[in-house]
């Protein structure tokens, strides 16, 4: 099993410190400009696609009956905004061989 490690805004604008040679303020502020630009597109209803990443994308569902396992009572679902992420072809492939090491 793979060890609980999270990656977080701040890694990213450390690495982009150490790697980038912009200033750790810039790079923080690079980090926030990028997550901020996703995020907008995210809400106005936008796909986010990254080449070699993956595609972001916002879907609408609508209403639906839904039923809880335990009790099998028929329960309405509301019409909701879901965000959903497919990984590229590439990322699938690196994440499957990263399982080998």
């Amino acid at each position: 099993e793979m060890a609980e490690k999270t990656l977080t805004r701040m890694d990213l604008s450390e690495a982009v410190f150490r790697e980038v040679g912009l200033s750790r303020n810039e790079s923080a502020q690079l980090v926030e400009s990028v997550l901020e630009h996703l995020s907008d597109a995210l809400v106005s209803g936008e796909q986010v696609k990254i080449s070699s990443f993956g595609t972001f994308s916002v879907r609408d569902k609508s209403a639906r009956v839904g039923r809880n396992p335990k009790t099998g009572e028929e329960v309405p679902i509301n019409p909701r905004r879901v965000l959903t992420f497919r990984p590229s072809h590439l990322m699938k492939d690196r994440v499957a061989d990263g399982n080998k090491s």
